[in-house]
């Protein structure tokens, strides 16, 4: 999976983790639906993407 994301990914997923872990510092509560609409968003992405390869045969 690591090779699929690439660098960017990577970094990307690590940012965005010190991010949520730096407010549920401070609001446990709002980290928490940061970290829903986060994953809320990888769903979507993850369908969108899983529709555009359908389209084009993959």
């Amino acid at each position: 999976m690591l090779d699929k994301l690439g660098l960017s990914g990577i970094v990307g997923a690590l940012v965005s983790l010190a991010g949520v872990g730096i407010v549920a510092w401070k609001a446990p509560v709002v980290a928490g639906g940061i970290v829903l609409v986060l994953l809320g968003l990888a769903l979507v992405v993850r369908s969108l993407a899983k529709s555009l390869m359908g389209v084009f045969g993959f």
